[in-house]
Formats: structure tokens, sequence, C-alpha cells
């Protein structure tokens, strides 16, 4: 048997995720069946659609169980098998339990080449965030030479990757972040044409005004809340907002109402698209090839913040939630 650590949720948040919403447990697991592997966990990635899952409302994927593992994408490493499609040594990524070890059936995992990237970025430039970005930008947002693209949570696992292929394509970008740092990264790093910090920014619309004077022609909305609003109201003839999240709302009992005067939608002929990447999967390839270039050749950039050890897992996730997160965030499990 092996003695493992896992996190569990231990009870449901009522506003913003506390500490004693987790519970540190040490377990034994039983010998492998046949047909199932174990994996030693390297990297936990924490993304914000995990808020929700901590409820039990109504989601496009089932909520965590109390008293049960929190899962996530995650990197491993095959340690013992007892199914014919793995080896010991499989370098493989899935949705794995918040865990040192997780047993598997094999289900759903993919293996990938461990050889020029480091294990993570297979978690965020060359994963799930970024195919989130690539979705959104190339099949919704569809920015054209010369328009302009706002991204809210600029620097974000998915806005930081967002804002340079709107970028790639010829538009004009302008973003948000929540300190100067970032916004300074953004533009210096990342290419932006400009950035601002929500945080001490009061009247969010005049700024908007003062970066976007032709107005936004595509919003790719990680935030929600009064940003989106503001952004609502500048949305050119024929825009397009890509709706990734509202992060902004995630925490928050009585979340904002919807902008005022939605009839401006039809005035002004808008497309606004909320959209789950897992329902694209069958893109996976062409994405993997278009992004995995970019970054090969240094065209796409990224940042992350890695924080060392399961036993940090919560407190990192609820400083995801308040944007203390530089780039993509990852847990170094092993």
């Amino acid at each position: 048997m092996t003695d493992i650590q896992q996190i569990v949720l231990a009870k449901r948040p009522e506003g913003d995720v506390t500490a004693d919403c987790f519970r540190a447990e040490t377990v034994s697991l039983p010998a492998l069946a046949e047909g199932q592997i174990l994996i030693a966990q390297r990297f936990l990635s924490l993304d914000p659609y995990m808020r929700p899952r901590m409820t039990e409302l109504r989601s496009y994927t089932p909520p965590f169980e109390l008293d049960k593992p929190l899962t996530g994408g995650s990197v491993g490493e095959v340690v013992e098998s007892k199914n014919p499609r793995f080896a010991k040594g499989d370098i493989v990524m899935g949705m794995l339990n918040w865990a040192t070890h997780t047993v598997h059936d094999g289900k759903g995992l993919r293996k990938i080449d461990s050889a020029g990237v480091p294990l993570s970025a297979h978690l965020g430039v060359l994963g799930m965030p970024s195919f989130t970005a690539w979705y959104g930008i190339k099949h919704i947002c569809k920015p054209k030479a010369g328009e302009t693209v706002f991204v809210s949570a600029a620097t974000g696992a998915v806005g930081q990757v967002a804002g340079q292929l709107a970028k790639l394509a010829g538009a004009r970008v302008v973003g948000c972040a929540g300190d100067e740092q970032k916004c300074q990264w953004a533009v210096r790093e990342a290419g932006y044409d400009a950035c601002f910090n929500h945080k001490t920014e009061s009247d969010v619309g005049a700024v908007l005004d003062k970066l976007c004077p032709q107005g936004i022609d595509a919003d790719f909305e990680n935030v929600g809340g009064r940003i989106f609003h503001a952004v609502f109201a500048r949305l050119n003839n024929f825009g397009r907002v890509a709706f990734c999240g509202a992060i902004s709302e995630y925490q928050d009992a009585t979340p904002m109402a919807g902008p005022e005067k939605m009839f401006t939608i039809v005035q002004r002929r808008l497309t606004l698209q909320g959209f789950i990447v897992s329902d694209h999967v069958a893109l996976m390839g062409e994405f993997v090839n278009e992004v995995g270039g970019l970054v090969a050749s240094g065209k796409l950039k990224s940042r992350e913040t890695v924080i060392d050890g399961l036993a940090k897992a919560p407190e990192a996730f609820m400083g995801l939630l308040k944007g203390e997160n530089f780039g993509k965030l990852v847990v170094k499990v092993g």
C-alpha cells in the first residue's frame, strides 16, 4: 500500500473561499487492479473555473463532492501500471486529484512529450488556458487588421495568450490587469498597445474612451462586472464578445445585473457568445500545430507563477481568485 497526501473539499464556501473549505489528509492507496495505473503528480493547474465547482449551483461541469479530493488539470508520471496502454515512466496529462498520487483507469489521459519545454507549459501556454484563448480569438472574436480588441485579465493564463494572438492578427490590443507590474509586462513583453490597472481606475469608461477612441470591435471577456459594462457600451457595430469567464462574480453573493440597454445588441448587430473549450476538443490538433509553432519560434510569450508543494494549493487558489498570481498558476507537487 502507498501512503499519499490529498486535499479534499471540507465545506462549500459562502462568499469568499476560506482556508476551512479545504482539508489535508493522508490516506493509503490499495494495490492496483487490472487496467489501473498509479500516477505521481508533478504539476497541478489552478484555474478560476474551479470556484463555481465548489458550489452546488448548476454549471457546465459537476460540482466537487464534499469530503472528496478536488480535481484539476495535471501532469504526472506513471510509476506503476497494470494497463497495457501505459508503461512506467510515461508522462501523462489529464484531470487528476489534488494529491501527490492518483490511481487512474487511463481514460481521458494523454501522453505528452516531455522534451523541449517545461512540464508545466502543458498546463499553460500549450494547454487548456492557451487552447481557450486560441478558440475564443480565432473562432469568436475573429480580429481583423486595424480593429481594436479588448482583453480583460490581460496577463492571466488565458488573457496573456488571447492578447498576443489578436496582436499577431494585426489588431490594436488594449487590456486591463490588477497591478502596474502586470500592465508593464503586457505592453513591453506581450505586445499590448495599452493596458490599465483596473484596481486604481474608478471610471473604467473614461479610460476606455481615451485608450479606444474608435470604439471596441471585439472583447475577450474574463472578468465581467463593471469592466464588461463599460466595454459593452463601447462596442462598435458588428462587435464580437467571446465570453470566457466572469471572475469578478465568482465570489459575489449579489453579482451585478447585466448591462443596461440590451437592445444595443440589436441596434449594433452584436455577437455575444459564451463558450466552453471542452466542447471543441476536435480542434486540439490544429491548436497544437499553430500555437506550438508560435511558442517554438519565440513569437508567443508567457508568464507563470509556480507554487512549491501541494499543501500550499488552497492558499494559492484563494490568491488566484483575488488576482495575486502573475500568468498561469501551477503547483509543483513532486
